[in-house]
């Protein structure tokens, strides 16, 4: 491994995310690393996403992946030659697919530097693994120098492996932020909008209900824009009947990237009440179009980016709840200002030059690490 000159860093990820593209764009053009992502697939099969044209370098495993437990499983055995092309003095890798398992094999026999990189937090993963991921973790972390999260959950799933504050860093999740700033001025003719898959861990059912209880608390009509599709469609549509005319409901089905500020911009709050969530950039989306969120728990934007209270709330999944806050928000003129204004703010911080710093920071340590 070179000890000086500029540092190789090899990225190796499952897919391309829109919300990690930038990312690796801002890290391509620093003139202290040669920054290459490996990515073990071009795209997933429950994956919509509307992805641009990239120039950071990247490099594409033959495509070999299964299905188990709801989620996609890679193994791709070529990325042991593709990384001895490259020669990487760092690998940054983030999970623990049998392909990401290989590359920190590599790392250990061939003298580079491992980094590990989770967006997980620990009530997503340290609580519901078994034994035998834990041991794998436990076995991997041993060997890495610098450790990467994406959000205070993630630190505190870190921790509780024993990994000291000092190597970790924080690489944020983000939208594009300069998108929605335009957009946020004018009507917005929807109480709430809710984004996200139309399947059961994302309780869109939960949303259209809250909405329905709003109505009786206002004495009123409330409007719900639905941005997203999935196996739960046909059952929303009958509900959103079954709902009428108390409330109206809308579905947009699946919108591009390019479009998501003007919807954003169209609703008042966002519902975003999921049962699990390692992060959640559609409240970074909603936050830059000034909408306040409600969000449980389980999600690791809550106590992050969502700060209870302050740009939205952060509640358990009790309809009660969650139909009181909503009616508060949308009656009280001067609190949903208020917590617009702070949404707007807070989200500044979660930046693609802020998420890339992090990112670049661990790579550092890890260099200077010792053996």
């Amino acid at each position: 491994m070179k000890t000086t000159g500029i540092t190789k860093v090899a990225m190796v990820t499952n897919i391309p995310a829109p919300y990690r593209i930038p990312v690796y764009e801002i890290l391509a053009k620093n003139k202290e690393i040669d920054f290459c992502v490996f990515f073990c697939s071009g795209r997933e099969p429950d994956r919509a996403w509307d992805l641009q044209q990239a120039s950071y370098k990247q490099v594409y495993f033959e495509e070999r992946f299964f299905s188990y437990s709801g989620k996609f499983v890679h193994c791709n055995p070529d990325a042991w030659t593709r990384l001895r092309d490259f020669q990487p003095d760092v690998i940054v890798t983030t999970g623990f697919n049998p392909t990401f398992l290989l590359a920190y094999l590599y790392a250990r026999l061939h003298g580079a530097k491992h980094v590990a990189m989770t967006d997980g937090t620990y009530y997503t993963e340290f609580q519901t693994l078994t034994w035998v991921h834990r041991f794998v973790r436990r076995w991997v972390y041993a060997g890495t120098k610098a450790f990467i999260g994406a959000s205070n959950g993630s630190f505190d799933l870190y921790r509780a492996y024993g990994v000291d504050d000092s190597r970790i860093f924080q690489s944020q999740l983000c939208a594009n932020n300069d998108l929605y700033g335009y957009e946020c001025r004018g009507a917005r003719p929807y109480d709430f909008v809710f984004s996200a898959r139309f399947i059961k861990a994302k309780n869109p059912d939960f949303a259209i209900r809250v909405a329905a209880g709003v109505a009786e608390v206002l004495g009123r009509q409330v409007t719900v824009l639905m941005m997203g599709s999935g196996d739960m469609d046909v059952e929303l549509r009958k509900l959103a009947q079954a709902s009428s005319p108390k409330v109206r409901v809308e579905f947009s089905g699946f919108v591009k990237q390019g479009d998501l500020p003007q919807y954003y911009a169209s609703a008042k709050v966002m519902l975003f009440p999921t049962q699990i969530d390692t992060w959640g950039v559609v409240a970074n989306e909603a936050f830059a179009a000034g909408v306040p969120v409600l969000v449980t728990p389980m999600a690791g934007v809550a106590n992050d980016l969502v700060i209870d209270g302050e740009n939205g709330y952060v509640l358990n999944l009790d309809i009660d709840l969650w139909v009181e806050a909503s009616a508060r928000l949308l009656s009280n003129s001067d609190l949903w200002q208020s917590m617009s204004r702070h949404a707007r703010r807070h989200v500044l911080f979660y930046s693609y030059e802020n998420a890339a710093k992090g990112i670049y920071d661990a790579v550092v340590s890890a260099k200077a690490s010792f053996q």
